[in-house]
């Protein structure tokens, strides 16, 4: 199923990078939440968007979203990546890909770089796929966050 602005955003659960389970239903009515997905920690492009997501930290927090990036790679992948780049965010080991075939987020011949924003109901407001541009999904989110939230 493909999803799309409007649709209600589908539950998940997945260890974070320090083996804790997080849930998408978690953050309702608490915060709008960026879901993006990435290919691979460590890779370039990857490393690019996840920077971006850093750079940008402040600008995402004035509208008190939360951003969970989501890729394939073990806890203890996911952990050296965030401790490597200082990343203030939490990462999703979606090692089943569960995740993934819930977002339609597969990709062709790599996994897709897709992002998501989520309001606080749980509905879908913005979905952005752009593999060779990676740092294009922290713009798409901010403008996505601007259109659906205050700034705190």
């Amino acid at each position: 199923m493909v999803l799309k602005v409007g649709d209600k955003a589908p539950d998940f659960e997945a260890n974070d990078e320090s083996g804790n389970k997080v849930s998408l239903a978690g953050f309702r009515e608490k915060s709008s939440v960026v879901l993006y997905f990435y290919p691979k920690a460590e890779t370039p492009g990857c490393t690019a968007e996840a920077k971006c997501f850093r750079d940008n930290w402040d600008s995402i927090k004035q509208f008190g979203a939360t951003v969970l990036g989501v890729s394939s790679d073990t806890e203890e992948k996911q952990k050296s990546f965030k401790d490597h780049h200082k990343l203030q965010f939490t990462l999703l080991s979606d090692r089943d890909k569960r995740i993934r075939e819930a977002y339609d987020a597969k990709g062709f011949l790599i996994p897709a770089r897709m992002s998501f924003v989520i309001d606080r109901d749980g509905i879908i407001r913005g979905i952005h796929n752009s593999q060779l541009d990676p740092k294009s999904h922290i713009d798409f989110a901010i403008k996505t966050l601007k259109e659906i939230e205050p700034k705190n």
